[in-house]
């Protein structure tokens, strides 16, 4: 796995393209994230280009459309872009993400990381390509984590804690110190998993359960405690 220090991956040259991979509700809180980045820099950091998605609603098409950027076409779009074209995977489901991120790298365009100016990373965080942590969300210190890693509103993910690719934090899930999070897990919105255990490959935790012991991969737990 491919990492880099948090202070490494700052806030890119200003006026860097970006389209948006999904244009569903996810995809407009990534439009809304990229927003407040340049108006905390005070300069356009992204230029937002638009969404993709291969087969979006006509209402999610609407939605996106209404946020002022356009619907560019399916993921095929992404091989007609400049090759220093940065994308971002707006997908919520971390399975889906996956399967997308693999198409996407075909394309072989730079990967966007973003970090929302209302949250708070650690310096010392240890991240690949892709991050994406919303307002609110708190890193804290001795983190790893993999590629595409989504942390959600108000979430937190405390220290020494190493995290796969793909994972996702729903809004207000916690994860306490030196948990590890393997690729794909799902920490459902107000979840709560316990110091030291681990979260396996493709595991997902319902909103609001409380995770006590480790949990094995590809399995459904929830409830307090989670089962």
């Amino acid at each position: 796995m491919q990492v880099r220090r948090h202070q490494e991956t700052a806030l890119p040259q200003a006026g860097l393209d970006l389209v948006i991979v999904g244009c569903g509700g996810h995809g407009r809180e990534i439009a809304q994230l990229v927003a407040a980045v340049n108006e905390a820099a005070g300069r356009p950091v992204w230029r937002p280009v638009g969404f993709v998605d291969d087969a979006p609603s006509d209402v999610n098409r609407k939605r996106a459309e209404a946020t002022g950027l356009p619907y560019l076409g399916t993921l095929a779009v992404l091989g007609q872009l400049p090759p220093q074209t940065h994308v971002t995977l707006a997908l919520g489901d971390p399975r889906v993400r996956r399967t997308v991120a693999a198409r996407v790298d075909a394309f072989g365009l730079p990967v966007a990381s973003l970090v929302h100016p209302d949250a708070t990373v650690g310096a010392d965080l240890v991240c690949a390509e892709g991050l994406v942590v919303f307002a609110g969300a708190r890193i804290t210190t001795n983190v790893t984590a993999g590629r595409h890693l989504h942390v959600n509103q108000n979430a937190t993910l405390a220290h020494d804690c190493v995290v796969g690719d793909h994972v996702s934090l729903h809004p207000l899930a916690a994860v306490s110190g030196d948990c590890r999070l393997d690729t794909a897990a799902l920490i459902g919105a107000g979840a709560v998993v316990l110091p030291r255990l681990r979260v396996g490959a493709g595991a997902i935790v319902g909103a609001g359960a409380c995770v006590v012991r480790d949990v094995p991969p590809d399995t459904v737990v929830k409830g307090v405690p989670a089962r």
